[in-house]
C-alpha cells in the first residue's frame, strides 16, 4: 500500500514513559479469537502497514544541569485572574494567579502558536484567543481542541513574597509536550488478520481515538486504515496555504507511528463491514476482524452536475495533491450572489469561460468547486448500522453507533448537541472531529465519557480570521457590535431571548470567551449583548 506521486504541475491563475494498563471496567478489548491469525498476501506481495522497529521517546524531564531557575514577580505583581507572559531566560512561561495560587506554563498553544496570556482564563482553565484550545491550569493537559499536544507545567516557589519558576530549557523552547503513551505489545502486530481497534479514516477523528487508547494505558493493536496516500495531516491548512507538501501538513511524524505502535494502513478502501462477524474487507480483497471499530470516514465533496463539469482546470481541494493544482497570483476575487452555473465552457479541452444561469459569461481558466460535501458512507449502506436519510451515521453522547462495539465520529455523523436540548446535528469541523475522537476511544475503554463542547470554527482568507463559537441554527436576529466596514466587529446569533452563536472579526478573545461562558453551562441572554457593553465578556477571567 502506499505509492509515490510526481508533483502536478501548477496552474497560472488570474481572476478578478509507559503506563501501566487502566482497569477496563464493563468490557475487555480482546481479540475476536475467531480463527487464527493469518498473514496477508495481496496481489503477490504482502501488505505494507506504516510500522517498523519501535523507537524510544525522550524522556521529558531532563536533569538539573538543562534546569532554569529564576525569580519572576512580587506575589502582589498579579491579581486573581490574572495571566502574564514572563522571560525565563531561555524562553517565556505563562504565569497565572487563580485563587491565590500561582501557575507556570507554555506561553503558546501548541495548535497553532497563539499567545495564550490573550486568551480566556476561566475555571481553572486557559482557552486560546485564536482556535479555542482549553489547557489545564494545574496540569498544562489539553482538556479541549483543536490540536494534539498540551503544554508544559513548570514549578513554582514563593520565598520572601517573591515568585519563582524552575523550567527545562528544552521545554522553554519546545512549548508543546506529548502526553505520556502506552506502546503495542501485542505479538500479533504488523502481519496478523485481526485487530483489536479497527479505526477507518485518518482524519482528526480517527488520530485522537488512536492517541487516546495510547494515553489511557491501551497496549494491544490498533490498525488505522485511509484513502489517502499520506499519514494524518492537516486538512484545514489545504485552503490556506495551496503549495503545502505533505511533509509540511502532516500532524505527527512517521517515527511517532512507529513509536507507540499505530499502524497506519494508506490507500486502503473498505467496501464491506460485516458486524455480525466483526470483519472489514478492503476493495483489494484483504480481510481484517476487529473487536472495536470507529467509523470516522469523513465526507466527499459534492461535484458540479451542469454541463461541460468535465473539462480540465475544474477541482476540489479535499488533498494536498488538489491544493497544489491551484496557485493564486493575486487576490482580487468577486462574488456573484444568488445564482448558480449553469455551464462550463472549454477550449481545447481546458477551461475557458463559466456561464451562470443569469446569463452572465465569466472568463476563468481554473475552477474552485466548494459546494459542500456528503458524508462518504456509502460502503455502510448494506450493513447493519444504521444510517439517516442523507447518509449520515447517527451516535449517541458516547459516540455509539445503534451496533455494540461500533463507534463514530467526524463529519459523518449527527450527534446530540447538549445545549441545543441535545438536538440532533451535524457539524463537519476539525474541532469537533477531535472531540468526538476522544469520547469514542474513551468509550471503547468503558469510561462512559460524553460529548459536550461547544462547536469552536474559524477561517482565514488575504489576512483575515473569522472565529465563530456555538450552533447558529435557526437564528431568528443578528446583533452587531462594532463596526462591519472596517472589518472589527462581533455578531451575536440569536434566538428568541438567548444567544446561540457567536462570530467576530479583529475582536479577540470575545469567541472564546463567549464559548466558555456556553460551557459553563450558563446562558447568554439577547439583551445582555444589545447594550454595546462588553465588560462582562472582555474581563480577566471568572
Amino acid at each position: 500500500m502506499g505509492g509515490c506521486f510526481s508533483k502536478p504541475k501548477p496552474v497560472e491563475l488570474k481572476i478578478e514513559v509507559v503506563l501501566p494498563e487502566k482497569e477496563r471496567g464493563k468490557e475487555e478489548l480482546s481479540a475476536s479469537g475467531k480463527g487464527s491469525p493469518r498473514a496477508y498476501q495481496g496481489n503477490g506481495t504482502a501488505r505494507h502497514f506504516h510500522t517498523e522497529e519501535r523507537l524510544p521517546a525522550p524522556h521529558p524531564y531532563p536533569g538539573a544541569q538543562d534546569c532554569v531557575e529564576a525569580a519572576i514577580c512580587h506575589i502582589k505583581d498579579l491579581e486573581n485572574g490574572q495571566m502574564r507572559e514572563v522571560e525565563l531566560g531561555w524562553g517565556k512561561v505563562l504565569l497565572v494567579k487563580d485563587n491565590g495560587e500561582f501557575h507556570a506554563l507554555g506561553h503558546k498553544c501548541p495548535h497553532y502558536g497563539a499567545p495564550l496570556v490573550k486568551g480566556v482564563l476561566s475555571r481553572g482553565r486557559v482557552r486560546c484567543p485564536w482556535h479555542g484550545a482549553c489547557f489545564n491550569i494545574g496540569t498544562g493537559d489539553l482538556e479541549d481542541f483543536p490540536g494534539l499536544d498540551s503544554l508544559h507545567k513548570f514549578q513554582v516557589k514563593i520565598e520572601k513574597e517573591k515568585v519563582y519558576v524552575r523550567a527545562s530549557k528544552q521545554a522553554l523552547q519546545l512549548q508543546r509536550r506529548t502526553k505520556v503513551m502506552a506502546k503495542c505489545i501485542s505479538p500479533s502486530a504488523g502481519h496478523s488478520s485481526s485487530t483489536n481497534v479497527l479505526i477507518v479514516g485518518a482524519g482528526a477523528a480517527g488520530l485522537v481515538c488512536a492517541e487516546t487508547l495510547r494515553q489511557e494505558g491501551f497496549s494491544d493493536r490498533i490498525v488505522l486504515c485511509t484513502l489517502d496516500r499520506h499519514l494524518p495531516y492537516d486538512r484545514p491548512k489545504l485552503s490556506k496555504s495551496l503549495d503545502a507538501q505533505p511533509e509540511q501538513l502532516a500532524l505527527r511524524p512517521k517515527e511517532f507511528f512507529r513509536a507507540y505502535g499505530i499502524e497506519v494502513l494508506t490507500e486502503a478502501q473498505v467496501v464491506t463491514v460485516d458486524v455480525r462477524n466483526k470483519k472489514v474487507v478492503f476493495k483489494d480483497g484483504f480481510k481484517l476482524e476487529y473487536s472495536k471499530l470507529l467509523l470516522a470516514p469523513g465526507s466527499s465533496p459534492k461535484m458540479l452536475s451542469c454541463k461541460g463539469k468535465e473539462v480540465e482546470n475544474v477541482f476540489t481541494i479535499r488533498t494536498p495533491e488538489d491544493a497544489n493544482r491551484v496557485m493564486f497570483e493575486n487576490n482580487r476575487v468577486k462574488f456573484y450572489m444568488q445564482t448558480e452555473v449553469s455551464e462550463l465552457r472549454a477550449q481545447e479541452g481546458k477551461l475557458k469561460e463559466v456561464v451562470l444561469k443569469s446569463s452572465k459569461v465569466v472568463r476563468a481558466d481554473v475552477c474552485v468547486v466548494g459546494i459542500g460535501a456528503v458524508p462518504a458512507t456509502g460502503f455502510l449502506r448494506q450493513s447493519s448500522i444504521n444510517l439517516d436519510s442523507r447518509g449520515f451515521i447517527p451516535v449517541n453522547k458516547m459516540m455509539q453507533t445503534n451496533v455494540p462495539g461500533v463507534f463514530a465520529a467526524g463529519d459523518a455523523v449527527t450527534f446530540p448537541l447538549t445545549w441545543r436540548n441535545n438536538r440532533k446535528v451535524n457539524i463537519p469541523h476539525w474541532q469537533m472531529a477531535h472531540a468526538q475522537g476522544r469520547v469514542a476511544a474513551q468509550n471503547m475503554l468503558a469510561q462512559e465519557a460524553e460529548i459536550s463542547t461547544v462547536p469552536y470554527l474559524w477561517t482565514a482568507m488575504f489576512g483575515k480570521s473569522l472565529r465563530y463559537a456555538g450552533y447558529g441554527e435557526g437564528f431568528d436576529d443578528v446583533i452587531i457590535q462594532g463596526d462591519l466596514e472596517e472589518l472589527k466587529f462581533v455578531a451575536f446569533y440569536t434566538k428568541g431571548d438567548e444567544v446561540i452563536a457567536v462570530a467576530s472579526m479583529n475582536y479577540d478573545p470575545i469567541v472564546s470567551k463567549v464559548a466558555e461562558v456556553l460551557a459553563s453551562g450558563r446562558a447568554i441572554r439577547k439583551r445582555e449583548v444589545e447594550t454595546g457593553d462588553m465588560s462582562w465578556l472582555t474581563g480577566k477571567g471568572s
